[in-house]
């Protein structure tokens, strides 16, 4: 599959891209894809929410009335979980959402996920570019001159460029990563992916 490489005013420079269908052109897995995303969204979880239990809210532990008689139910605490202001029951407690996942079946979700981009044509691919300062309106005139400016979009570098994210920061519904960091979640999380030629080629490479 080939698809037309362009200059960053949206004019075609009359080159060709060529998309493996190893990558771009196989039997998607959802169920990978459902992994690696669960795995993404429970590493971004700091896991740091606690709840008291009855051991740890502050009150005293003497026996708030006796035993018998008096026509209720028995009660030894004031920090029992029935009372309002006791301990909660089982409550959160700090923890790890990580888990492993194994390196291929990552591998074949983000292929998977690329695939479902190719297939829609949500997929560009222009020639490499630098800024030579931070300028959030060239930037913004760049996704335009693509005609994505009103849609999700998601810029694949081949390596980290300071200008070109300081310039995409500052704008909506628009995101720079490098091939290291590309995600399965990212892939799907936009509607318009933009690879440069040389980041094309580098994820070609490592998938």
């Amino acid at each position: 599959m080939e698809i037309a490489v362009l200059t960053i005013a949206g004019k075609e420079t009359g080159r060709k891209a060529e998309l493996k269908d190893s990558v771009f052109s196989i039997e998607p897995n959802d169920h990978a894809i459902y992994l690696d995303i669960k795995q993404y969204l429970a590493n971004q979880r700091q896991g740091t929410h606690k709840a008291k239990e009855r051991n740890e809210v502050s009150g005293s532990t003497r026996k708030i009335k006796r035993q018998k008689g008096t026509g209720t139910a028995r009660a030894g605490s004031i920090k029992s979980p029935v009372f309002v202001g006791g301990g909660r029951v089982f409550g959160p407690q700090p923890r790890d959402y990580r888990f492993k996942l194994n390196k291929k079946v990552k591998q074949l979700a983000r292929k998977s996920a690329l695939t479902y981009k190719a297939k829609s044509n949500e997929i560009k691919v222009v020639e490499d570019f630098s800024l030579e300062t931070p300028k959030t309106h060239e930037y913004a005139s760049i996704i335009n001159n693509l005609n994505i400016g009103d849609k999700k979009s998601l810029l694949v570098l081949s390596e980290p460029n300071k200008n070109i994210y300081l310039s995409s920061r500052n704008l909506p519904n628009t995101k720079v990563v490098t091939c290291i960091e590309l995600t399965t979640y990212d892939i799907l999380n936009s509607t318009s992916l933009v690879f440069v030629e040389s980041s094309l080629e580098n994820i070609q490479k490592s998938l």
